[in-house]
């Protein structure tokens, strides 16, 4: 049975794709946005908890974001599992909520995240022409077991060949924008 599978190939590849896009919804630019806390645990329960377990995180203004703890007794680790993350944000404790007003950046920053962005880019480069690779192994494998003929492994790595173009584009566009959207701001 041959190990070559376009599918698994292609599904891989946009994983790697999908992966950058959650990184760089995580790079903040300024505007609320609520998947800057996804990062953010807590320790409650004596167990750490990923914050959305033990809350709800709004941006009610789109320079703001809110925290509405569940339980009234988790509020302080709240504040102290967001301040914890390191992200910047500065928690005022309001009721049962937490308010999360985004302070401005500097461009020093701006472009700190600008080259961050570049960098998640590159991880998801390096991780399509990994996937790129194992596939043309697996082809020359194939055709050493004798499952598929030399002019098919020829064939079929023209094809893969071609895969990561089409992902290493979606990823160059991404970053572009994001860098785009945090040096704009």
């Amino acid at each position: 049975m041959p190990q070559y599978d376009k599918a698994d190939i292609e599904r891989r590849m946009t994983g790697a794709v999908e992966s950058l896009k959650g990184d760089l919804s995580g790079l903040r630019t300024g505007r609320a946005n609520t998947s800057l806390l996804d990062p953010v645990q807590v320790e409650v329960y004596g167990a750490m908890m990923p914050l959305n377990q033990v809350a709800t995180v709004s941006a009610p203004e789109p320079r703001m974001l809110s925290v509405q703890v569940w339980d009234k007794s988790n509020l302080i680790a709240v504040e102290k599992g967001i301040a914890h993350a390191n992200l910047g944000l500065n928690p005022m404790i309001d009721g049962q909520t937490l308010r999360l007003p985004m302070p401005d950046l500097t461009e020093e920053r701006r472009k700190e995240l600008a080259k961050l962005a570049g960098q998640y880019a590159e991880k998801a480069k390096i991780a399509i022409r990994n996937v790129r690779r194992d596939a043309m192994e697996s082809l020359k494998a194939d055709e050493k077991k004798k499952e598929i003929s030399e002019d098919d492994r020829k064939r079929l790595e023209d094809e893969v060949q071609k895969l990561p173009d089409s992902h290493v584009a979606q990823t160059d566009e991404a970053a572009a924008k994001k860098e785009q959207e945090i040096l704009t701001q």
